[in-house]
């Protein structure tokens, strides 16, 4: 008799998630374009400390000046907790992203509430931005639009 290995779809899940964040990083028509550095967190509305979902530097970049020497000028979140963290952090860090939409998973362990969710861009040679929803867990949607270095926000909780 001869054996044949068995295979059982959906062992591996996914992580469980509270709902997704979708982000639009506009494509510029500047005559020298850097992909921005973008983070994405969420805090209490009552107050409290920030939780960071994502943070998107040149991770690769080595030498004297690595990627992470430019995250300060994500000036709020660095404020908020970035120059706290230890990068690169896993399941939170991650490349540059080029022109178009990306989803960001909120946690599945964010407690029921009010919560502000931030996302803030900066490129060199560029600018800066950030803008802010209201979040409510559970079943909470929105969206918000930049004016330059960020599109499109939408916000779809679960």
């Amino acid at each position: 008799m001869r054996k044949t290995p068995l295979l059982i779809a959906g062992l591996v899940a996914a992580p469980a998630s509270a709902g997704t964040v979708s982000i639009t990083i506009p494509r510029l028509n500047v005559a020298e374009y850097h992909r921005p550095y973008v983070a994405v967190w969420v805090e209490p509305a009552a107050g409290g400390a920030a939780r960071t979902l994502a943070v998107w530097y040149d991770v690769a970049k080595g030498g004297a000046e690595p990627g992470t020497k430019w995250l300060h000028d994500l000036r709020t979140w660095w404020r908020k907790g970035g120059r706290a963290m230890r990068l690169p952090a896993d399941g939170v860090s991650g490349a540059t992203r080029a022109p178009g939409t990306h989803r960001v998973a909120l946690p599945a362990d964010l407690r029921p509430g009010q919560y502000t969710l931030y996302v803030e861009a900066a490129r060199e040679t560029g600018g800066r931005e950030i803008v802010s929803l209201p979040l409510t867990i559970p079943a909470g949607n929105g969206s918000a639009t930049g004016r330059t270095e960020l599109g499109a926000i939408t916000l779809s909780a679960r």
